[in-house]
This record gives C-alpha cells, sequence and structure tokens, in this order.
C-alpha cells in the first residue's frame, strides 16, 4: 500500500516515521515543509514532497496515489490556530477525495463538546470532524489523552513539577480524572490503523487505567523515588496555573494556558472500541509509562520533544530580514592550528546542560526575565548533548540551519522588541560567530544599544571558549 505521512517531523510524527520505515509492504512517501529537515537516510530511500497542507498543489502532489494518509498536524503554536486547523484539515480532505485517498488515520484528543471544552480540544474535535465528512474516505480518528513519554509536553510538565517541588500548592483541576497513554502505545495504534479490517468511519479512543492528575503526580513521584506532598487549593485560576506552570516547566506560557484550559473536564475513553477493533496492543501501565520515559532521558535516547518542529525555509523566511539586519556583532577567530571538525562539535554542545561556555549566570538571568514576561525560557534545555538537527529547540534558539562542519544558525524564541539570530560559520581557516538583530521602532533600538556592554563580554569569550573546547 501507498501511505503518505503528514507532521513527519512533530512529537508523533518523528516516531511514527521510525516506524513506518520498517514496514516492508508498505510504500511511504512524506509531507514535510522543508527537505533540510530530515536525515539524508530518509532522502535517499523515500519519496519526500516538500510544502505544506496550505498549499494545495504540493498537497495534490504528495496525495496523488495514495492509499492511506496519516494526518498529525496541529498549529497550535500559532495565535489564530483553531482557524488554521479547520482550514488545514478542509484542504487536506478536499485533495484527499480528488486523489482518490481510501483511508486518512489521524490522531486527535479525548473529550466531547460542551460548554466547557477548551478551545484547544475543541479545535481538534473539529478537525477530526471536517475529516470524517466524506462520504467516500474513510477516517479512523485516534484520540488520546495524556501522551506519557520522554519528550512530550504532558510528561515534561508532571515530571518538572515534581522533580522541583517537595510540597506542591496545586488548583482543584488536579482532581480531574484522565486517561493517560504511553506514546509507544499511540504509535502501535497509529501502526496497526494501517491494517485494521473496517470500512467505515470509525472513533477510536485509547488509554490506561482512568486515574486523577494528582495521582499522576504522585506515581511519578513514586518512579522517581521521591516523596512529594501535594496540598489542593480553589482560588487558583487558569491564568495563575498557566504563569506556574510557565515559570517551573519547559513549557511557554501559551502551550500551558492551551494544556490548564483542556483539564477543565474530563478526558476519558467514551467507547469500547479498542478493545474490540486493536485486541492485539495492550496499553502499559501509567507507572511503567513513566519509568520507561526515564529510562531513555538518562540514556539520551529521545528520539523527539514536543517542541520539535519541521526546520523552517530559513533562507526564504529570513535571510532577507538577516542581510538587512540593522545591528550586528561579529567575531572571528584564526582556526587553521584547529581540527574544524573539532571546532564544529564545540559550536554544536552549546546550551542545555552543557551551558555557553562561561557567563552561564547571565544566560540564565535572562532566561528568568523571558519566563516572567511569558517566554520559553531557557530551561527546555536541549533533546540531545551531543547531537543537534534542524527545527528542533536549544534552550530560547530553534535551529534554524545547521551544515556539518560548516555552518549553525540559531533563531532567536525569547521575547524582546525585534528578531535576532546567533549564527556560527567555518569559512576556510575562520571561524566567524556573529550575532544578528532586526528590531522593532525605537524600542527594539534601546534594547540592542542597552545590551552592548553584555554581548562584549557573552560573545568575545563564547568563541575563545568554543576554540578552548575544540582541543580537549
Amino acid at each position: 500500500m501507498k501511505v503518505l505521512l503528514t507532521g513527519a517531523n512533530g512529537y508523533i510524527g518523528r516516531r511514527l516515521k521510525s516506524l513506518l520505515i520498517l514496514q516492508k509492504n508498505i510504500e511511504l512517501r512524506i509531507l514535510v515543509r522543508n527537505k533540510k529537515s530530515l536525515s539524508q537516510e530518509v532522502l535517499d530511500n523515500y519519496e519526500v514532497i516538500e510544502g505544506d497542507t496550505f498549499d494545495k498543489e504540493a498537497l495534490k502532489k504528495a496525495l496523488e496515489d495514495i492509499d492511506i494518509a496519516f494526518y498529525l498536524i496541529h498549529s497550535l503554536n500559532k495565535k489564530n490556530y483553531k482557524e488554521l486547523d479547520k482550514q488545514s484539515a478542509q484542504n487536506f480532505i478536499e485533495a484527499s477525495g480528488h486523489c482518490g485517498v481510501k483511508r486518512i488515520i489521524y490522531l486527535g484528543g479525548l473529550g466531547v463538546k460542551n460548554s466547557d471544552t477548551s478551545k484547544h480540544l475543541l479545535s481538534r474535535i473539529e478537525t477530526g470532524e471536517i475529516l470524517s465528512s466524506s462520504s467516500t474516505i474513510q477516517t479512523i480518528w485516534i484520540r488520546a489523552g495524556v501522551i506519557i513519554g520522554s519528550g512530550s509536553a504532558s510528561f515534561e510538565i508532571i515530571r518538572n513539577l515534581v522533580e522541583k517541588l517537595p510540597l506542591m500548592i496545586t488548583p482543584k483541576w488536579v482532581d480531574t480524572y484522565a486517561q493517560p497513554i504511553a506514546v509507544d502505545d499511540v504509535i502501535n495504534y497509529l501502526v496497526a490503523s494501517l491494517y485494521l479490517n473496517y470500512k467505515k468511519n470509525l472513533i477510536v479512543d485509547i488509554g490506561s487505567a482512568k486515574m486523577k492528575y494528582k495521582d499522576m503526580m504522585l506515581q511519578t513521584a513514586k518512579a522517581l523515588k521521591l516523596k512529594r506532598y501535594l496540598i489542593s487549593v480553589p482560588f487558583m485560576s487558569i491564568n495563575l496555573s498557566s504563569y506556574w506552570l510557565n515559570l517551573f516547566t519547559p513549557v511557554p506560557f501559551t502551550v500551558a494556558k492551551a494544556l490548564i484550559e483542556g483539564l477543565k473536564s474530563e478526558v476519558t475513553i467514551q467507547n469500547n472500541n479498542a478493545k474490540e477493533y486493536y485486541p492485539k496492543v495492550k496499553p502499559m501501565s501509567y507507572i511503567d509509562a513513566v519509568k520507561k520515559a526515564v529510562i531513555e532521558i538518562e540514556q539520551h535516547q529521545v528520539i523527539s520533544r514536543w517542541s520539535d518542529s519541521d526546520g523552517s525555509n530559513w533562507d526564504k523566511k529570513h535571510k532577507e530580514q538577516i542581510n538587512d539586519s540593522i545591528f550586528v556583532d561579529r567575531k572571528e577567530a584564526d582556526i587553521s592550528s584547529y581540527d574544524k571538525k573539532k571546532v564544529f562539535k564545540a559550536i554544536t554542545s552549546l546550551g542545555g546542560e552543557n551551558g555557553w561556555f562561561d557567563y552561564d549566570f547571565l544566560w540564565e538571568l535572562r532566561g528568568i526575565i523571558d519566563k516572567a514576561v511569558g517566554g520559553v525560557g531557557i530551561n527546555r534545555g536541549r533533546r540531545d548533548n551531543c547531537d543537534l538537527r534542524l527545527g528542533e529547540c536549544l534552550d530560547f534558539w530553534r535551529v534554524e540551519d545547521i551544515k556539518e562542519d560548516e555552518r549553525l544558525l540559531l533563531f532567536a524564541q525569547m521575547k524582546m522588541p525585534g528578531e535576532g539570530w546567533l549564527e556560527f560559520k567555518i569559512d576556510g581557516n575562520k571561524l566567524i560567530q556573529s550575532a544578528y538583530f532586526y528590531p522593532r521602532g525605537i524600542v527594539g533600538r534601546i534594547y540592542w544599544y542597552a545590551l552592548i556592554p553584555l554581548h562584549y563580554l557573552v560573545f568575545i569569550n563564547m568563541i575563545r571558549n568554543i576554540l578552548r573546547n575544540s582541543k580537549s
């Protein structure tokens, strides 16, 4: 069968892709915004279409002759994500009908429509309804609640709270019921949906045992061998809870708020279709899922994170801005006596637990300020201490471009009055380190000039320490 995978570089998509390429009886095609976000091995062995669901020509090309398509697309990180999700799903179902697609497999969220349904969950439900609206295409709608796995937003929130706070003052939503599920089980249900012998539309609710959020935190503490105490209070609003999560966990305020709004109502299984149609998939218990996730983190085997993206077409989106940047701070060093591979390795080891080679307290202070104003901060860290790939997050940066032994470009995701980039480039016998800033108005210009003394301290020491570390 011919299968299309969308969202291939997202949290679920990246893991699903690694399993789909092991399936011997399928011909896999991948739709991504940027081909450079995929490994050379994938590019060499699978058909890749560059585009997205808003590019109708690319979408038709991607869906041509496809039997089954995975729809793993969500625009939560954009302000108007609800409208974008509806348009994306409509484009997809129309193009699928035009191309003769037989089945769409969609991963949505548990929950029902009512007056308390959050905007985020409502968007996931509406997407599923649109994808299920065709009379000629079958849609298998898998619905999952809290996904537990290394790198998942839900798990990173729970783990960070449990690790950092021996005593937690919690809002009343911790008594809400949910049915969490291990990310590996989600992937197993998705793959099994390829081979399901069923012809009509089907909604499949998946999850392990029903439990309260506070029990998830207590079981996580048990798995981590920690003693934790929770005190529930009735006066913590959604906004206050969101700021609390923003401060103590890696997720930014906007993501935290969207997730917490969804905790007003239970997200529990509404049908028995998982057991009836997928009898071979046996969801693991919550505590086993937590233990597996912790092992993956400790052994540096995190395949994907919630903050992963397709990688942006920086050359189309940002190149003009970089070239026209009003402010540039550039440092150069002679590397004729250095091993260039080791220099690049030192560059790509920046951030996360490795730090920034000097003045780490200034980076941490900037991260605290960023968190205080609703930004991402630096406690997102990095997925792996040694490996970087296009599109993933590195503290409050995103990897915008990476060319082995040649160039690393980071895009600033912290809150500031303008757009910023940090570039490391090996050009012949020179290492060139450049900070670019494209200000917004007079405030942006004041911001840059105010930071010049700190930039001098941080950036001149950074390039020196990159070279020092490349000799170790």
